[in-house]
């Protein structure tokens, strides 16, 4: 489920952390309080994640229901971006990115090294 990115329609991340005691009422409650949108959104996948970044929490409404998902790695880290509390709409290939280990957001690392002439 969490790697077949056709099935939604939408992508959002929760930036920074959620407490992932939360299950889908308390979720699907800081979507539409906190961040403004519709959790009833159907094929919207909403992403969560806690203190911890090897686990994370996906929230997806069936229209007869939520789908609450949750997937802790048995090896490594999400690059999940820790610098605002927002939701950001991702793309489909940013989505590709997180699920195989990558950060979503593009970092220019700047060279300390100097040029001699």
């Amino acid at each position: 489920m969490f790697r077949d990115v056709t099935q939604f329609k939408k992508i959002y991340i929760a930036c920074g952390r959620t407490d992932l005691r939360y299950g889908v009422d308390g979720l699907a409650d800081l979507v539409q309080t906190t961040f403004k949108l519709d959790p009833f959104d159907e094929g919207t996948l909403f992403l969560f994640c806690g203190t911890k970044s090897d686990r994370i929490k996906g929230l997806l409404w069936e229209g007869d229901g939520f789908l609450l998902l949750y997937k802790r790695l048995s090896n490594g880290r999400y690059q999940w971006p820790r610098n605002t509390n927002e939701l950001k709409e991702m793309s489909s290939e940013q989505y590709q990115w997180l699920m195989s280990g990558l950060t979503v957001e593009p970092t220019i690392h700047k060279s300390t090294a100097r040029y001699i002439r």
